[in-house]
């Protein structure tokens, strides 16, 4: 990470460790005081990113997704919790950092008239990136000094979605029983006497007969309901998804630098002025 005209475009940036996994995105850079390359970075880490650990840039590189890190997501996790003050690193937690992660303090040469340059280590020596509000102003011998100029900065929520299961659906079919009614037409055999007299010609013909007493079986005959199951499939049934898009609102606090101008100097060579 030497190229230190990007080390802005580094804010907002996902951070992934040296197995790939994502440990969250780049809060802020930190660049060396005297070599004015980044050297650290806060690594936003939780659903919000209302967390921030520092993370060295040893080894790491860029690529299309982010930065990759030669450091884990534990290591990340549970790195020292340091609050800079004023945008810089004290030089005892520089290497507080330093010995946790097990690196180098990043080496700067000093050169010496007539001398043999020699280096110098140094763990403290490092300031944000100038999103964190506070730049340097060059000087140059013989050139008057640039004005000092100042960036404010704001928190903006980034959010994003994961799937995640919301519950659980299951279709089951059980039994009941409930009385149904079928009416079905059924005949029956009824008995029905047929007179008719006798011709004289017959009268003759049976004539001489016996009176007595006789009989005669008729068998009656009746249609009855038979009642028998069988089961029919009637209907099919299955579960399906179906994608729902609706809108839900997230918040939660960020934070706004504000420009606050003092004048009482200004306003005190005014009135000894005049």
């Amino acid at each position: 990470m030497k190229d230190v005209r990007q080390a802005q475009d580094l804010i907002g940036s996902d951070v992934y460790d040296r197995d790939g996994g994502k440990v969250g995105r780049i809060g802020n850079v930190y660049m060396d005081d005297d070599t004015r390359q980044p050297e650290w970075v806060t690594v936003r880490t939780g659903m919000f990113g209302t967390k921030e650990s520092f993370v060295p840039l040893s080894r790491a590189s860029a690529t299309d997704s982010g930065i990759n890190v030669d450091v884990t997501r534990d290591q990340v996790k549970d790195a020292p919790r340091i609050e800079a003050e004023q945008g810089h690193l004290s030089e005892q937690e520089g290497q507080e950092l330093y010995s946790y992660y097990q690196i180098q303090p990043t080496s700067t040469g000093r050169h010496a008239s007539g001398e043999e340059a020699t280096s110098q280590q140094e763990g403290g020596r490092h300031e944000r990136a100038e999103t964190t509000g506070q730049r340097r102003s060059s000087q140059q011998s013989g050139t008057s000094a640039e004005p000092e100029s100042m960036t404010r900065s704001e928190e903006h929520l980034r959010v994003g979605k994961e799937n995640v299961e919301s519950g659980r659906v299951r279709l089951r079919k059980y039994v009941t029983t409930e009385q149904e009614s079928v009416t079905v037409p059924v005949s029956h055999e009824e008995v029905r006497v047929e007179r008719e007299p006798i011709s004289e010609s017959e009268q003759q013909r049976m004539s001489g007969g016996e009176i007595g007493e006789s009989e005669d079986e008729v068998v009656l005959h009746a249609e009855q309901p038979v009642v028998g199951k069988e089961s029919v499939p009637v209907e099919r049934a299955k579960l399906n998804t179906e994608e729902v898009t609706e809108e839900q609102t997230v918040s939660d606090e960020v934070q706004r630098e504000q420009f606050d101008v003092d004048e009482q100097n200004a306003q005190r060579r005014r009135e000894q002025g005049s």
